[in-house]
């Protein structure tokens, strides 16, 4: 029932920063776990950020530890994905997601097959 619109994509230099948003409506955004993944053309969907809906627990890829921070403002109906110190690597379509189902660990939110609802993307592109 929720709808996602994704925003904040764009072209940037390797060592610059980007912070995408993740609208939310018609639904009640503050139920659901968020998580944000990440499409190049010919590669599955990756993961890489997951709130729960309290925005009590994160978890990130490694390989973006350390340089992305995933939050939430449940009053806004908004996810974002902060992301410093981008490199060349991080190009992709960004997406987010929203589940009702409760995020433990990891593994709980890697599989893109456990969210039920998604954005259209952003596109993000890093030159070297």
């Amino acid at each position: 029932q929720v709808q996602l619109v994704e925003s904040g994509g764009g072209l940037v230099q390797a060592g610059g920063s980007l912070r995408l948003s993740c609208a939310a409506s018609g639904g009640t955004f503050s139920a659901y776990s968020t998580g944000w993944f990440r499409q190049v053309p010919g590669k599955e969907r990756e993961f890489v950020a997951a709130i729960s809906w309290s925005g009590g627990r994160t978890y990130y890829v490694d390989s973006v530890k350390g340089r992305f921070t995933i939050s939430r403002d449940n009053a806004r109906n908004t996810a974002y994905l902060q992301m410093n110190s981008l490199k060349p690597e991080d190009t992709a379509v960004y997406y987010c997601a929203a589940t009702w189902r409760r995020l433990y660990n990891v593994d709980d939110c890697e599989d893109p097959q456990g969210y039920g609802y998604w954005g259209q993307g952003t596109q993000v592109t890093v030159s070297s």
